[in-house]
């Protein structure tokens, strides 16, 4: 499918050469400019459309330029910017009397990106535990294959070493253990253990799953253990799994949780909830951004939690990542044996392990109008926009099925 573009306005190459002429080349870009988008669709400079199973990683959840966000965008525009948080402000609010509700944690705090939430949970446990007169106890155990931002911090409680590398001396306080092996956490409790940090899926790492009673084991060890569980909802909430948090499928109350990406579907929004009990913690002085809360960014997130909240939103999220789980395990059976090694995910968020590295296979599926990335070097990971259409789910398995057989 293609879309004229004009004249005057250029084109993939001309985009990319004046990149590669300003920008720093710390990212590895698929080699297109995309311009506009709508829906699940998006349009690259040459004018050629694709399906976006990508969804800027888990951000767009209700899909590009949603009429609604859009006119909540620029009615704010029109009425006031930024304040800071040196005042009060209404978008702000309401999008944290919305969020604590739908997440069962009373207090917030918002920032611009998931790093920044994360750091917030990092730095809530440390002066928790210094008003409970434990100074000692600042270490966070984190997992490995597990990641949590690009910040100093954040990086260093990311279990990759890859993004560790070229950037020591990493902070003290962070230990990376086996996912999913709640012994392991057991025995690495010690004196300076101050709290748990865990993804419900980790994402990044190759979208793996935890097993059944992990979670509830790692709650009751946290609370045998004084530990605060802190659960890092950047890619798995806003109703990427089908339920509000990814926490929610387990049965537990975090102590608090980091929230970005959907948040805002697309404008830079973070948030950190917690238990009244810990906010205390917090106070005036100890912690800020002056950005948090952007009231444009606020009001998009207004828009979308209200959406997100409407009867059988979920739900349909819900059933349409089993038909789209089913449809990915029905391929794997019609390959030939060992090609997808295995199929894993929950709700819209689903990754496919392949027999061999992921870039090349990327590659083909844009060619053919699917945008997918990569989750690690041999899984293939898909998080398209929530309102993405079975029909929609089917055209991407279907150009996944024609690719993966041409190997």
């Amino acid at each position: 499918m293609q879309t004229p573009s004009p004249a005057s306005a250029p084109g993939n190459e001309s985009l990319i050469q004046k990149a590669k002429q300003h920008l720093l080349q710390n990212y590895k870009q698929q080699p297109i400019a995309l311009v506009r988008g709508q829906g699940t669709r998006v349009w690259d400079a040459d004018g050629k459309a694709y399906l976006d199973c990508i969804g800027g990683i888990a951000v767009c959840a209700l899909g590009h330029c949603h009429p609604e966000v859009v006119a909540a965008a620029k009615a704010q525009l029109d009425t006031l910017w930024h304040v800071s948080n040196v005042f009060y402000s209404q978008p702000q609010i309401d999008l944290a009397a919305q969020l604590t509700d739908w997440a069962g944690l009373p207090r917030a705090f918002f920032c611009n990106s998931g790093a920044e939430a994360n750091e917030a949970l990092i730095k809530l446990t440390r002066k928790v535990m210094k008003d409970r007169g434990q100074p000692e106890r600042f270490e966070i155990l984190t997992f490995e294959k597990s990641f949590h931002g690009r910040t100093l911090a954040t990086v260093t409680a990311t279990g990759q070493p890859k993004y560790h590398a070229g950037f020591e001396p990493l902070p003290q306080g962070f230990r990376h253990l086996p996912f999913g092996d709640l012994e392991a956490v057991r025995r690495a409790v010690g004196p300076s253990t101050a709290a748990i940090l865990v993804e419900p899926i980790q994402g990044e790492g190759g979208v793996r799953m935890a097993p059944p009673g992990y979670f509830q084991g790692l709650r009751a060890l946290c609370d045998e253990q004084g530990l605060l569980l802190l659960v890092d909802e950047v890619q798995t909430g806003m109703g990427r799994t089908g339920q509000p948090f990814g926490f929610m499928h387990h049965g537990i109350r975090p102590d608090a949780i980091s929230i970005a990406k959907a948040l805002g579907n697309g404008l830079p929004m973070g948030a950190m909830l917690c238990r009244e009990e810990l906010a205390v913690s917090l106070s005036a002085g100890t912690h800020g951004s002056t950005f948090g809360g952007n009231l444009v960014s606020a009001a998009a997130g207004n828009v979308v939690l209200r959406l997100m909240r409407e009867p059988g939103f979920l739900a349909e999220v819900q059933a349409k990542g089993e038909h789209f789980l089913a449809g990915a395990r029905a391929l794997q059976a019609a390959l030939p044996e060992g090609r997808i090694k295995a199929v894993r995910g929950q709700g819209l968020l689903l990754g496919v392990e392949l027999d061999r590295e992921v870039a090349p296979v990327i590659a083909k599926l844009r060619e053919a109008g699917l945008l997918v990335n990569s989750a690690g070097e041999v899984t293939l990971r898909f998080a398209p926009p929530l309102i993405i259409t079975r029909s929609e789910l089917d055209e991407a398995l279907g150009i996944l099925q024609r690719v993966l057989a041409t190997l």
